[in-house]
């Protein structure tokens, strides 16, 4: 089983407390992006970012400076997003590291598929970015449904739409992609809270390397933050989780 996940747009540089272990699998075709956004200015840089004027600072100078081999630090370490708050990504015990290095994939507009201990470097680039005549959809194309199921047929959905689309687009008949909703009851209608699910989702990735989850069924235990498993609402290919 696989697990994907969503990166978070913020990061921080992680060097102390754990070494990358790995190369990101796609690092020369990260490079070619490098390159190409290393040659915007910065009003080029800026229409791809869709950001304020000191993010935009921020990132152009990573760009200009940025070597994808020295000072890197552990992809799971390095974003600090939400859903990596609620995961708890630096109190993980080496087996459940080991958990997470084999079953846990990172998608990224940058870096294509990351392991979570791969060495990156902080960057700014959302998958649906749109640079000088492509955007990163058609980039990637089908290479990084490829890489996750290379050696695996069951993938357990944790990620936004805007990044699981570039597994779900390609999916072939002999893999299962389970997707996961969290929801609540508004109204008489159910609704998915954002933040509450990303925390919920992150949890979940937890609950995995903690009770080294290899088959779905293991996940109907799953009950953090009030959510329930609702298996009259589930299907083969969807887990919903009720907040009651």
């Amino acid at each position: 089983m696989k697990i994907i996940i969503s990166p978070a747009k913020k990061m921080v540089s992680c060097t102390d407390d754990f070494l990358p272990e790995s190369v990101p699998v796609f690092l020369h075709q990260t490079e070619l992006l490098h390159q190409e956004l290393k040659s915007y200015s910065k009003e080029e840089l800026k229409k791809v970012l869709q950001c304020n004027n000191q993010l935009l600072n921020l990132n152009y100078e990573r760009f200009q400076s940025m070597n994808l081999s020295k000072q890197t630090s552990c992809a799971l370490m390095s974003y600090v997003g939400l859903q990596y708050q609620h995961m708890g990504s630096q109190l993980f015990s080496l087996k459940e590291l080991e958990y997470l290095q084999k079953h846990l994939r990172i998608l990224s507009g940058f870096y294509g598929v990351l392991k979570p201990m791969d060495g990156i470097v902080c960057y700014r680039l959302e998958m649906q970015a749109k640079l000088k005549g492509f955007d990163l959809l058609h980039f990637w194309n089908r290479t990084l449904y490829d890489e996750i199921t290379k050696d695996d047929s069951l993938i357990l959905n944790l990620a936004s739409k805007e990044y699981s689309q570039t597994i779900s687009a390609y999916k072939t008949s002999n893999v299962t992609i389970v997707d996961v909703d969290f929801v609540a009851e508004k109204n008489g209608k159910l609704i998915t809270k954002a933040t509450e699910a990303k925390m919920a989702r992150g949890s979940m990735v937890r609950y995995c390397a903690t009770h080294q989850v290899h088959s779905i069924c293991e996940l109907y235990g799953f009950s953090e933050y009030g959510y329930i498993y609702q298996p009259n609402l589930s299907s083969e290919t969807k887990l919903v989780f009720l907040k009651k």
